[in-house]
């Protein structure tokens, strides 16, 4: 097999799986989702985009089984350039779709009363939903520069997880010091137009609640 071959190989694997997921959560929704609600959800939105690429890896394999024997030895394959433009500028989505294929959300057609797709940020998806009250957001390469108020010392922090309480309007941040991981804090998280702004969380039994919240996702 040609590195072309296993190249297509390899994404028509990868993006077929995800291509197959997200078809048949649409599939399987539909009839209990209004359209409206289902054309909001990301992956919806975004599904062409796949679609699309697995009919150009189609393409792709067709031409790079062309150039094999004695003959591609005396000819440049091309048959991955147009792959790697399309994955190039479609990059957001693909990571998306991705994500979303993992979403908890995927195949849920609860009542929602949280954000849902609209407070989703770029390559997130979520973790975990009880469907009533808290869900948990994983975050990828998703950072904070934060200074801490005592010390006025600046450092980098990795967003762990972003958690919601709908029923009381809340929602939290779970963050790790880049070069300290002992250094890690769950804060009060307000994400608003001017930008995003953090508090210390008080209540000791709420701080509790969210901290096993979050402790539950990794599980």
């Amino acid at each position: 097999m040609s590195k072309s071959q296993d190249y297509i190989k390899t994404d028509k694997d990868h993006y077929g799986k995800i291509f197959v997921d997200i078809s048949y959560a649409i599939d399987n929704i539909y009839p209990f989702l209004d359209s409206s609600i289902l054309n909001k959800r990301k992956y919806a939105v975004k599904f062409p985009v796949i679609k699309k690429y697995l009919s150009l890896l189609d393409s792709a394999e067709l031409e790079a089984k062309k150039n094999t024997g004695f003959k591609s030895l005396f000819k440049t394959d091309n048959s991955t350039s147009l792959l790697d433009s399309y994955k190039r500028d479609n990059n957001e989505s693909l990571v998306q779709l991705e994500n979303c294929s993992k979403c908890a959300c995927l195949n849920c057609t609860a009542q929602c009363n949280f954000a849902s797709c609209a407070g989703c940020k770029s390559k997130s998806y979520i973790k975990k939903c009880d469907h009533e009250q808290y869900n948990i957001t994983f975050h990828e390469n998703f950072t904070l520069e934060l200074t801490n108020n005592n010390s006025g010392n600046t450092n980098r922090y990795k967003v762990l997880a972003t958690m919601e309480d709908c029923v009381n309007d809340k929602k939290y941040i779970a963050i790790e010091n880049i070069m300290n991981s002992q250094d890690k804090f769950i804060l009060h998280y307000y994400s608003n137009i001017s930008g995003d702004d953090f508090g210390e969380i008080t209540d000791g039994e709420e701080f509790d609640a969210i901290a096993s919240l979050y402790e539950s996702s990794n599980y």
